[in-house]
């Protein structure tokens, strides 16, 4: 970008604006490794497309020594970038762990993420899934983009929701236990929410057929009314009632942390709304006092965002007791307390774009300047093959039914295609669970987040496509290559430049893309961290690997009989085996050694 600032400044004299530089990759079907855009240097120019082309390309191929030569197609800019350049980055960079890291400072402000933000009334499902795996590779992403990150959880554990479990498991749980009935402990809450909901229903009914309306039938339907009078007994701290909500969230959280550990997630803080929501209280009504908000005559308490393009949002219901906004309210001033953070994320599906959107003017209206610092990380809802999941009539699609369905397919393939051959019982396992759970991770972060996706769990194994057990068999197959050159006793070095170098004419396209595609690591973590979206690592890693396939059938490596070739091709697949193992680090995949 700077040589080709620098040329448009020498050639017209005028340097350009950041935005009329358009530097991107060439296409695959024209010679080249970058095309800068020329349409918009017109306007310095005052020539044709074509001829301002030829000047800016006559410019970088006279003093720019990485350009070796050009072409133009109409007002596309496609440069040559010379095999030295390229063959002096890979022997001359240090390839490791932190190759594409931005280094962090200790003193910077801290970026906080919010993802998971489960309720306590049932397990975690498909959805989570895709929240928590977007949560935990974003924190990964950012932090390797040279910021400090902050991962935290919010669990949902009050309201009417868990009222209804808790109803349900005193009315018919004749004091089942998750160690007497061997059931998950949120799974066990979860079936008692789903009795609730069932029960429910059965009352509506019967009140419907007597003669009462659907609306009124589900408002004074008994259940309904006994779960509303134990949320309040909740809030007046009766003991039995907070006794019984401990015990039944107790065994919910052991079950979340149980999924949470499988899929390799964590969190540095868990907050909890029975914690914040008193807090979230408090400062609504000072901002009632202060005339931020009004009352209305059945004392509910609102604020007007209709001068804001929104509506009226409802803060504090009419007998005092907190909404969700109310909630993430005091959450936001507690977190800005506690931390010194210049963001706060939350990893939330876009059905609640609108709730974000209020939330942050409701901050504002408060004088809280670092309101403009909540960002939605807003995502589509996941759907399988069978249709849209539904939460109410168990039919919930689960988390932890679904990672057992991926190890279930993944060894059953493996096993078709004779990837466990030779194993033993315990490697075949690991196998299997490396890759069952990798493509689960890959195929839910491939998609740009901000989309709508269908997830195929036998689509998602395919060892041929754009999958992460492709990508992680291109490892596997990497470091068979490299333990074979050890038992050959071939050592890699890359000490000797200058016998290296002498190969630079004799690189081959396919080496040479390969090579690009390393150099365009640290940029491609860079965008992803600036975008929020995983899904430019996950793209990138599936072309890295399809590349170095191709590479690899084509030309040998071991048995090139030019040993200085051969030298450069280990080097060249034990830097693309690094670059993958850190790609998929960052989307939280293991990198397996042998497939």
């Amino acid at each position: 970008m700077q040589h080709a600032a620098d040329a448009v400044g020498s050639v017209y004299g005028t340097t350009p604006d950041k935005g009329m530089l358009q530097v991107q990759e060439t296409r695959k079907e024209f010679e080249g490794n970058y095309t800068i855009v020329v349409f918009p240097l017109l306007k310095i120019s005052k020539q044709s497309p074509e001829a301002t082309a030829a000047a800016i390309g006559n410019y970088l191929q006279a003093n720019c020594a990485e350009v070796e030569r050009y072409n133009v197609i109409k007002g596309f800019l496609n440069l040559v970038i010379s095999d030295a350049f390229w063959l002096q980055f890979l022997i001359g960079t240090t390839i490791d762990r932190q190759y594409g890291y931005t280094a962090t400072s200790e003193e910077a402000p801290e970026k906080m993420i919010e993802y998971s933000s489960p309720n306590t009334n049932k397990p975690l499902h498909l959805g989570h899934i895709r929240n928590n795996l977007l949560g935990w590779s974003l924190s990964k992403i950012l932090s390797a983009a040279g910021h400090n990150m902050i991962k935290v959880n919010l669990v949902n554990d009050r309201g009417i929701h868990i009222c209804k479990s808790m109803l349900a498991w005193k009315r018919w749980g004749n004091g089942e236990t998750p160690e007497s009935s061997g059931r998950k402990g949120d799974h066990l809450v979860g079936d008692y929410y789903v009795k609730f909901d069932t029960e429910y229903k059965k009352e509506i009914k019967l009140l419907t057929a007597e003669g009462m309306n659907p609306d009124e039938a589900a408002r004074k339907a008994p259940l309904i009314l006994e779960a509303q009078e134990m949320l309040r007994k909740w809030e007046a701290k009766d003991p039995e009632t907070i006794s019984l909500w401990e015990t039944m969230n107790g065994w919910v959280y052991d079950g979340f942390n149980a999924t949470y550990q499988r899929l390799g997630v964590s969190f540095d803080r868990v907050y909890y709304e029975s914690q914040t929501y008193l807090l979230g209280r408090e400062i609504v009504l000072e901002g009632l006092r202060k005339g931020v908000f009004y009352q209305k005559d059945d004392h509910s308490v609102w604020v007007d965002l209709t001068g804001d393009g929104l509506d009226e949002k409802l803060l504090l219901r009419s007998d005092g007791t907190s909404v969700y906004m109310t909630q993430d309210i005091g959450t936001a001033c507690q977190r800005f307390e506690e931390y010194n953070i210049d963001e706060l994320a939350y990893v939330v599906g876009n059905e609640q774009n609108y709730h974000f959107q209020v939330l942050a003017l409701v901050l504002a209206k408060l004088g809280y300047s670092w309101s403009k610092n909540l960002k939605h990380i807003s995502y589509g809802m996941v759907e399988l093959p069978e249709g849209k999941m539904k939460s109410r009539e168990g039919t919930v699609v689960d988390a932890d039914d679904l990672m057992d369905e991926m190890l279930s397919t993944a060894r059953e393939m493996s096993q078709e295609l004779g990837k466990l051959d030779g194993l033993s019982p315990d490697e075949a396992e690991k196998i299997v669970q490396t890759i069952g759970l990798g493509a689960l991770k890959y195929f839910m972060l491939k998609v740009d987040p901000k989309k709508t996706m269908l997830f195929d769990p036998k689509e998602s194994i395919d060892f041929n496509g754009n999958t992460g057990p492709f990508i992680q068999y291109t490892h596997a197959r990497i470091c068979s290559v490299l333990r074979k050159a050890a038992e050959m006793g071939i050592e890699i070095q890359t000490s000797n430049n200058r016998q290296l170098s002498m190969i630079n004419d004799q690189l081959n396209n396919k080496e040479i893309s390969l090579i690009h595609a390393i150099y365009n690591f640290p940029k491609t973590v860079t965008g992803a961290a600036e975008s929020y979206s995983p899904s430019l690592i996950a793209n990138y890693v599936y072309d890295l690997a399809k590349e170095y396939n191709q590479f690899y059938h084509d030309y040998s490596i071991l048995k090139e009989e030019n040993v200085n070739i051969r030298q450069f091709r280990l080097i060249l697949s034990e830097n693309t085996a690094q670059v993958i193992r850190t790609a998929l680090d960052l989307l939280g995949i293991e990198s397996p050694e042998r497939m």
